[in-house]
């Protein structure tokens, strides 16, 4: 083998070596990702910029309430008729097919659709939504990321107990978010990264509550 050829194959090697490490920095521990939708107004505003959290994949740490994360969107929005409040859970019925198609989807999330929203409860809790506000094991629930003026009103998922390995979650800009309450619960795998820093524009910078 020439010199030539050899540092072509060098390099080859070194290129495949750190985009590997990239993709599982990416994957396992961190990574950006931008507002855009107004459904987290206003902690969240459209065009900012956050990383992601993702080392919970590694740890296997548990979600609580409070935590913003994102996720994949479900197939699926429930009308008030079909909703079982027995069986709160999100549908997936769209998964990609091939391992080509899997890996653009889940590795490089290429054409993926995700949504930010915050935990509200986790498995076990018994979550009623009445009279505009959210009661979390009978406990209604002091939300102090709210607007003054906003309130909360489900007619599809309202009375239910948040099933072992999902979490329900809701946006902060309840009016004008697509969320838990039409969607149901998110399975754990599902869940993609936990907002932990926004780092655009600079005049907020810092960690999200």
């Amino acid at each position: 083998m020439n010199e030539k050829v050899k540092n072509i194959f060098e390099w080859g090697y070194c290129i495949i070596i750190a985009l590997t490490l990239a993709l599982l920095f990416r994957y396992f521990i961190a990574t950006p990702t931008i507002v855009k939708q107004r459904s987290m107004y206003p902690t969240l505003q459209e065009n900012q910029r956050l990383i992601l959290n993702r080392t919970f994949r590694i740890t296997h740490k548990e979600f609580k309430a409070g935590d913003v994360i994102t996720f994949e969107a479900p197939t699926k929005q429930y009308s008030k008729w079909e909703a079982d409040q027995s069986n709160p859970i999100a549908v997936y019925d769209e998964e990609p097919k091939g391992l080509i198609n899997k890996f653009i989807y889940y590795s490089l999330e290429l054409s993926k659709k995700s949504y930010i929203k915050r935990v509200i409860a986790v498995a076990g809790d018994h979550v009623k939504i009445e009279n505009n506000t959210v009661k979390v094991n009978g406990i209604v629930q002091e939300e102090k990321y709210l607007q003054p003026d906003v309130v909360t009103e489900s007619e599809v998922f309202f009375d239910f107990v948040v099933p072992e390995g999902y979490v329900f979650a809701m946006g902060d800009n309840r009016p004008k978010s697509t969320d838990c309450r039409v969607l149901g619960c998110i399975p754990l795998n599902k869940i993609e990264g936990i907002v932990t820093l926004r780092f655009w524009p600079f005049d907020v910078f810092g960690k999200i509550d």
